[in-house]
């Protein structure tokens, strides 16, 4: 989220509990109850947590008006309504979402030279593994608009946002480990270090040969890149061409 990136922290907390307050105050001055009240301030809490840089400041953000409530004692509810807020946060980031990649957002211009690196055909079948909000698939596009592309997403939520941002993309809702890689002729990640080495065995297992492994920032130590080069911005996009090579130093 390119505007979320640039708000200073604590501002992104700042705005999303102000606005659940105002929100859930409104909506008890209209007569609504204090139950459904707080499950709608909370949708809002929760979907402006994405406005945070880290998982902590998501949790922090989506998480800050339901305790604030809990801890004002402005209103009395039943033990059980507090999971609502839990059960929104956990619809949006998943527990097991918690191992990969805590959305990290593609910057628009880091894919822009890919192509050099990477030719791909008119029709070429594109994976944006663990595609978010659609950050990937959006640079993916700047640099190949003639492939198809298809993004995975594990989070529902996200999955349907995605898919509103990225029309012209076909997003599905799954698990990135569990989805079969072979029909692909370039599957793009974003992932972080601890991923990597399960995402450099899923490769050069389902690859094949000709496809491309595409890593933003983050390098699969255990294979040979086939090219490496500096995004504007300065993060690293690593290449691997199928059949994949073991790194010398693995």
């Amino acid at each position: 989220m390119s505007m979320a990136l640039r708000l200073p922290w604590p501002a992104p907390a700042l705005l999303a509990w102000g606005g659940a307050w105002g929100l859930f105050a409104l909506l008890l001055g209209a007569g609504v109850g204090v139950l459904p009240a707080l499950a709608t301030a909370s949708v809002l809490g929760v979907g402006l947590s994405l406005l945070g840089q880290t998982w902590w400041r998501r949790l922090m953000i989506g998480a800050g008006f339901p305790l604030s409530l809990a801890v004002s004692g402005a209103a009395t509810l039943p033990a059980w309504a507090w999971l609502v807020p839990l059960a929104l946060l956990l619809l949006v980031y998943p527990i097991n979402a918690w191992r990969d990649a805590p959305l990290f957002p593609t910057p628009a211009q880091a894919l822009d030279s890919l192509p050099d690196h990477a030719t791909l055909a008119s029709g070429a079948l594109v994976l944006d593994a663990g595609c978010g909000l659609g950050h990937g698939l959006t640079a993916l596009r700047r640099a190949y608009p003639q492939v198809r592309l298809q993004g995975l997403e594990w989070s529902w939520p996200l999955r349907w946002l995605c898919a509103l941002r990225c029309p012209w993309a076909r997003v599905r809702q799954g698990d990135i480990w569990q989805a079969d890689w072979s029909a692909y002729d370039l599957v793009y990640l974003f992932q972080r270090p601890e991923s990597m080495g399960r995402a450099a065995e899923k490769a050069r297992a389902e690859l094949r040969a000709g496809a491309f492994l595409v890593s933003l920032e983050f390098e699969a130590t255990t294979l040979q890149p086939t090219a490496q080069y500096r995004a504007p911005g300065g993060k690293m996009v690593w290449l691997y061409r199928a059949p994949l090579v073991t790194s010398s130093g693995a």
